[in-house]
């Protein structure tokens, strides 16, 4: 399927690419590009082909934010409804089964920063700038940046950049913790795809699992969290993934797992 504002790749390996295609806007996010962003990951969450999303941009910017012509004239119900839907897209994206990374090539500001948070993994080009600039226009993040920003880095670093509406250089972003890595720019989406392959070449059951006990884990009482981690770690020894893997250990071999 083809969308209008970007550009959705599968490649051999299960490694799928979303790339934010407005460069003469720096990607910036109208309701047609979250119409996209949704409908992109509804036909992803559906592929049983993919074990890692790598998300970034074309040209200078990773994503620089929410349009701000389209955003201008919005009364309450319209800004409303726009949150509304850029959060369900977030959502969506936050919820696939397989790892999300966004590979932050430029500036990712605004909604675009809410869009990396949205994903598993942050990684960062030396170029990038990334911040919540929205006091600066009178209003807040409205695509989840104030409650996934926080949960990320801590709520002291994450009051102080959305308070300040700063933007930071990607080395102060990896101080944060932030972004799990920076590379120089001549190399920089190699080194992603190097890390996606490197998480695609592993059990693909185990990764999914993984991720959803993280996640759901997150949200609950410890006892809880590690109930749910014992459970899933025993439903594992049923698959056909962990007999090959374990097979492949002994006997001193690349595993050939097939998501079974």
């Amino acid at each position: 399927m083809s969308y209008e504002t970007l550009e959705l790749d599968v490649r051999d390996g299960g490694i799928a690419t979303l790339t934010m295609n407005r460069p003469d806007q720096l990607n910036a996010l109208n309701e047609q590009v979250i119409d996209d962003l949704t409908a992109a990951v509804d036909e992803l969450s559906g592929r049983d082909d993919v074990r890692v999303l790598v998300v970034t941009g074309k040209g200078r910017a990773f994503v620089a934010g929410a349009d701000i012509k389209q955003m201008h004239g919005f009364e309450e119900a319209e800004a409303k409804a726009f949150a509304d839907k850029g959060h369900a897209a977030m959502d969506a994206l936050s919820k696939l089964p397989y790892p999300v990374i966004a590979a932050v090539n430029g500036f990712a500001l605004g909604g675009g920063l809410e869009l990396a948070l949205a994903c598993d993994l942050i990684y960062a080009s030396d170029k990038a700038r990334l911040g919540l600039p929205e006091v600066g226009l009178g209003i807040i993040p409205g695509f989840g940046g104030t409650q996934r920003l926080g949960r990320t880095i801590g709520w002291h670093h994450a009051r102080e950049l959305v308070f300040s509406g700063r933007h930071v250089k990607a080395d102060e972003a990896l101080r944060m913790g932030l972004v799990c890595a920076v590379f120089p720019a001549e190399e920089f989406i190699d080194k992603v795809y190097a890390l996606a392959e490197k998480i695609a070449a592993n059990g693909p059951v185990a990764v999914r699992v993984a991720k959803r006990v993280m996640r759901e884990g997150s949200e609950l009482p410890l006892d809880k969290a590690n109930a749910l981690e014992r459970d899933s770690f025993g439903e594992l020894f049923m698959t056909d993934d962990r007999s090959e893997g374990m097979q492949a250990f002994l006997e001193k071999r690349e595993a050939n797992f097939t998501g079974k």
